[in-house]
């Protein structure tokens, strides 16, 4: 299974929305290790810059849909959800099926 997950997160000034995206960054990646059936996961801080553009993505794939559940209840996310939910203005999310 696939996880993606966007995000356009607050920031008044060019810096603080990437200090904001470095501790997102950092935050997701700490999960590594930590959460059983994640098999990969990264995060994309977008460079277009373009007006449509989000600011982040997080690409996630799990060993099936029901790692993929788990991992919706697992302490370690809901810790990072708790951490970075006031940074969030925006989200949009996809998960899908990967043919083996």
């Amino acid at each position: 299974m696939r996880h993606i997950v966007m995000w356009d997160v607050r920031g008044d000034t060019p810096a603080e929305r990437q200090a904001n995206l470095e501790r997102l960054r950092s935050s997701f990646e700490s999960l590594r290790g930590r959460i059983p059936g994640l098999l990969r996961l990264e995060v994309g801080i977008d460079t277009s810059g373009v007006d449509y553009a989000c600011h982040a993505v997080l690409f996630s794939e799990f060993a099936s849909q029901d790692a993929l559940d788990a991992y919706a209840q697992h302490p370690e996310h809901l810790r990072v959800k708790q951490e970075l939910g006031a940074l969030r203005i925006a989200r949009h999310q996809v998960d899908y099926a990967v043919a083996p």
